[in-house]
Formats: C-alpha cells, structure tokens, sequence
C-alpha cells in the first residue's frame, strides 16, 4: 500500500512542477495538496484521488500533444520530449489505477 501511496505523491510533485512552469500557483498548490486526501478513510477521498491522477494524466497528454506540434512547426526535434511527456503520463495513469486495488478499497471503506 506504501507504494501505491509513494507512487502517487510523485505523480502529484510532478504535476505540481508541470504547473509551476506555467505560472499557474492555484494548480500548483491544488496539486501538492491533493495527497492530503490519503488521511481521510472514505470511499469519496479515494475516488477524488482517482479523478486526480487521471485528470493529471490527460493534462500531461495534451501538454505532450502541444509540445510535439510546436516543435514540428519550428523544426526542431521533438522524440525526446513526446517520451518524457508519454513516460509521465504512464506514471500518473499506473498511480490512479493502482488506487483501484482491493487493499486500497478495503482501507477506504
């Protein structure tokens, strides 16, 4: 359960960094704070954590998307940054699915 947890507080720094670059103070402290959810045993905390993860993981998609196309129009490479984006957007996905387990529904009953 420890990993589960881990794992998903590194998906949050990570989306929390992904909006400090934009500037965008309200999502970065939305962000860091969202594992805080971790401390309430109820189904609906789970579920909001869920929502986050895979709400954070479209998000690093569409940034990957943007990110290709800009560099495509500039001509500049853009395979390292679409494996970075995709890589991290696997991480926050396998961090939301991993919330799904039963050990984690049994805790949150």
């Amino acid at each position: 359960m420890a990993f589960r947890i881990v794992l998903f507080i590194i998906a949050a720094t990570l989306t929390a960094a992904h909006f400090l670059r934009a500037e965008n103070y309200g999502l970065v402290a939305l962000s860091l704070l969202t594992p805080l959810l971790f401390l309430y045993r109820k189904p609906w905390s789970l579920m909001v954590l869920q929502l986050a993860a895979y709400g954070a993981t479209a998000n690093w998609l569409i940034a990957a998307l943007l990110l290709i196309q800009m560099r495509q129009q500039i001509g500049r490479p853009w395979t390292t940054a679409a494996i970075i984006l995709g890589a991290v957007a696997v991480l926050t996905l396998l961090a939301g699915l991993l919330l799904n387990s039963r050990c984690m529904r049994e805790r949150y009953k």
